[in-house]
């Protein structure tokens, strides 16, 4: 008897001291997308990729995502698209970047700094500065007309200098850039070949304009690229850390093959003049960073970039560094970036919210009109599940981001009908314990025995089912598989540590024996007429 009365304070004392914390602290579930509104972007791979490939896209951009904690996220497969729900993500262009990168991370050596390119065409400079370091603004001749950039017969001049410089000869190439009339273009994303020399610009902000642009050599150790290209793939690790009088770092922790090439790198460069001693970290068709050699070796394959980042800088940068780039290149013109309005995720919320009160007072009422006495053990029940579901899903969505879908309110409410079939069994077997002329105290232990074996199977029943659901299935039918196993082992719980003893108890009170009061009439009323 004391055993039960100890389960009873125990629970209550558990879950209300829960409830409060959780009200305390101003804790609530975190919502998905569906609920709280965000950003949803649809990639559309350039061609027929193989499979694969889109498989291990959807990867790389899951780990991308996962890495910015943002909760709930779906990275999913629809046909040869990818599509990606990033919920609470206000700025769309940010999440078009994160999710949208196809480009190799490559490693190149900064050959020279080229001037920055003008709005409106200012008069063309020619220089006679030091070839070997820079192609300075300072001009020894001037003409009256300038080239755009972008015109073809620029761009291929400066292909022409560039394939000079992927040949090796570094000066021969600065000297004809220097000749040419007009302002020197970017190179495309087309022509940023890993074993070529390249012209790329280096943005430190959100801002569109560029802080540099470099002109850059291959992505490879020697001349001859005999030890194959510098790449992401020859990371195995990145993170940040915040350096006292340095401030934030980046540590990169280099493959075999990576520190193999990183020190080939750090030997040939450390030491030369700025900023020919810099390794540009670049992404699609854009300089990331450009950290200067401090050191001619790293013995240990790991190293520290700093560079006066901020926080959120050292972040993306390690982020990229750790997942690097997608093996798909997708079409920009077809990739659709779509904002989620909160104020339907609310109307959402709102409607799942109304049709499970809804669903629990009938089931309640219901409940009540047949069971009598026995129905209020169920309501308390239900309201006892409630209050610890509640906790446990704020409690996840604070500490590992655990969010609240539309599928997720679907599967607690299916999980109300899997608890109060735990009663429904427990009470119907109580009744046979009490036709068959056992007293209403004795078949309270021996009912509860045999129907917990029931509860138990239909519940693991139910825990298989939302695993298998859990681990096969994508997107939102994981949200409805988690919460329905999560409720279904609150389930089992409040059935062995509240349902069991509250009827114990109340099976010792004398109006608990009269049949009107509960739910087992029938099982008194033959007990009576055997007598």
């Amino acid at each position: 008897m004391r055993k039960y009365v100890v389960y009873l304070v125990v629970v209550f004392v558990v879950v209300l001291g829960a409830l409060v914390a959780t009200i305390v602290r101003g804790q609530s579930p975190v919502l998905g997308l569906d609920l709280q509104g965000g950003v949803s972007v649809r990639l559309v791979p350039v061609g027929d990729p193989p499979s694969g490939s889109l498989d291990v896209a959807v990867d790389i951009i899951r780990n991308r995502v996962d890495a910015l904690g943002v909760a709930e996220s779906e990275v999913t497969k629809e046909g040869n698209n990818i599509v990606v729900n990033l919920p609470g993500v206000k700025d769309r262009d940010k999440a078009q970047r994160i999710v949208g990168r196809t480009a190799e991370l490559r490693f190149r050596p900064v050959l020279a700094e080229v001037p920055p390119l003008e709005e409106k065409p200012p008069e063309t400079t020619t220089t006679t500065g030091d070839p070997a370091t820079s192609l300075p603004p300072d001009s020894t001749t001037t003409t009256t007309t300038t080239t755009p950039a972008n015109d073809e017969a620029t761009r291929a001049a400066v292909q022409a200098a560039l394939d000079v410089c992927t040949s090796g000869d570094l000066e021969g190439a600065l000297t004809q850039l220097t000749a040419i009339p007009a302002e020197i273009p970017n190179t495309r994303v087309a022509d940023d070949k890993a074993k070529a020399c390249v012209v790329l610009p280096l943005f430190r902000s959100e801002d569109d304009e560029p802080a540099a642009r470099y002109l850059l050599g291959p992505a490879c150790v020697d001349q001859e690229c005999t030890g194959g290209t510098f790449t992401g793939k020859d990371i195995s690790g990145a993170d940040t850390e915040f350096q006292s009088g340095q401030g934030y770092a980046v540590n990169v922790d280099f493959k075999d093959s990576g520190a193999e090439k990183i020190n080939g790198f750090a030997g040939r460069m450390f030491g030369l003049q700025p900023p020919q001693n810099q390794m540009a970290i670049t992404l699609d068709g854009i300089v990331q960073s450009a950290p200067a050699f401090q050191d001619s070796t790293f013995p240990d394959r790991t190293v520290s970039i700093t560079g006066g980042f901020s926080r959120s800088e050292a972040e993306d940068l390690a982020r990229l560094l750790r997942y690097g780039a997608l093996p798909v290149r997708f079409d920009e013109s077809q990739q659709t970036v779509e904002n989620v309005s909160p104020t339907l995720g609310k109307d959402q919320l709102r409607a799942g919210i109304a049709s499970g009160l809804i669903g629990i007072a009938l089931v309640s009422l219901y409940m009540f009109l047949y069971y009598r006495l026995l129905g209020l053990v169920v309501l308390v029940g239900l309201a006892l599940t409630a209050a610890a579901t509640y906790s446990l899903i704020s409690y996840l969505g604070d500490s590992i981001g655990l969010a609240l879908t539309l599928a997720g309110v679907t599967g607690l409410i299916v999980s109300v009908g899997v608890t109060v079939d735990s009663y429904v069994v427990y009470f119907e077997r109580l009744k046979d314990e009490v036709r068959s002329g056992k007293t209403v105290r004795s078949s309270v232990d021996r009912g509860f025995a045999r129907s917990f074996q029931t509860i138990l199977a239909a519940d693991l029943v139910s825990l298989i089912g939302a695993a298998v659901l859990y681990a096969l299935a994508i997107g939102s039918v994981r949200g409805f598989a988690f919460f329905l196993g999560l409720a279904t082992l609150l389930d089992l719980v409040v059935a062995y540590f509240f349902m069991h003893p509250l009827v114990v108890l109340l099976a010792r009170r004398p109006g608990f024996l009269r049949a009107r009061y509960v739910g087992i009439a029938s099982g008194l009323d033959a007990q009576e007429a055997s007598t």
